[in-house]
């Protein structure tokens, strides 16, 4: 047998373990809670990947551990969780840092590229060939955070309740919010929200429905959209500027779930903006889970990614995404 690896994938909602070979087969794979050390705390992270890696058999040492982590934001708190990861000694070697990483990864395996994720929140990072990297505090609205699922339904509901009482410009976002929650008007809704009718965690939903809603032409809807689109953009220019890779091919992968979505006035603006301000751009959304990219980390660190790479796909993911015409 081979050498052995382990990858790791963690969200704040949820962490995939993959037990592999370098030359590509899949041995094992679990799922298992948070393991971010914003959600659960560094100790009780370990402890919970401790006993999801556990769970896997293990026919001989390990080489390598790629941990890739939500949470892992600040250079110290990735040096933090190295040493964690280490003290484990669950291999030979370690990699870690910000799940981002493993998500471009599983996106490219181009040396000059650049990942932007929006799914409840939003990041970005880069990676150049010579290993520098770009990256953000990635702290939330104290770093200067926008975007993403959360963002974008709280700003649902506020421009449906401006555009109902007159503080806003009249937008159909107002009927189709009120609508969606089965009451007769906005200010029903936040009336509810208030009492504990409705719970807080309600108001995620509307993403959907402003994408909706902008297609069928409303203004309102429309410009935060495009704020959407400018945001994932400015990510893009930073990272790749940065980096040096503005006048130079690189790649863009997208990622999380209001990405995947392709939600056509966003993914439009998104690919027209990356090429205008990118011309040799290489724009793909990335289908494939992030733990694909963890273990393809793994594999490029134990040099047999040019073999094990497609079997790695092939067995850890059903999409994969395809390049942009």
């Amino acid at each position: 047998m081979s050498g052995l690896f382990l990858a790791v994938d963690g969200g704040n909602s949820k962490t995939d373990v993959v037990l592999g070979t370098a030359d590509g087969a899949i041995l094992g794979a679990v799922r298992g809670p948070s393991t971010s050390p914003h959600v659960v705390g560094l100790d009780r992270a370990m402890d919970t990947l401790g006993d999801l890696i556990a769970s896997l058999p293990r026919p001989a040492p390990v080489d390598v551990i790629a941990v890739y982590l939500a949470g892992a934001d600040l250079p110290a708190e990735v040096d933090a969780l190295l040493s964690a990861v280490e003290a484990r000694g669950w291999a030979a070697r370690t990699l870690v840092d910000n799940d981002c990483f493993a998500l471009l990864r599983a996106g490219t395996s181009m040396p000059d590229a650049v990942a932007v994720v929006c799914g409840a929140g939003t990041n970005g990072v880069g990676r150049a060939a010579d290993g520098r990297t770009a990256r953000f505090p990635a702290l939330g609205p104290i770093s200067g955070d926008w975007g993403g699922g959360h963002d974008l339904a709280d700003h649902t509901l506020r421009l449906a309740v401006r555009g109902e009482d007159g503080r806003g410009a009249p937008t159909a976002l107002s009927a189709a919010v009120a609508a969606h929650f089965g009451r007769p008007t906005v200010e029903a809704v936040s009336i509810a929200l208030h009492l504990g009718d409705l719970p807080m965690t309600a108001i995620h939903d509307l993403a959907p429905l402003l994408f909706e809603v902008a297609a069928a032409g409303d203004a309102v809807a429309g410009d935060l959209v495009r704020r959407q689109a400018d945001e994932i953009l400015a990510q893009h220019r930073v990272a790749a500027g940065r980096l040096g890779l503005l006048t130079a091919p690189h790649a863009l992968v997208l990622g999380g779930g209001v990405l995947r979505a392709r939600h056509r006035q966003l993914h439009d603006q998104i690919v027209a903006g990356a090429r205008a301000q990118a011309p040799l751009v290489e724009i793909s959304v990335v289908e494939s889970p992030p733990v694909v990219g963890a273990a393809l980390l793994a594999v490029d660190a134990l040099g047999t990614a040019v073999s094990a790479e497609p079997l790695i796909r092939a067995a850890l993911t059903t999409t994969t995404g395809s390049t942009l015409p």
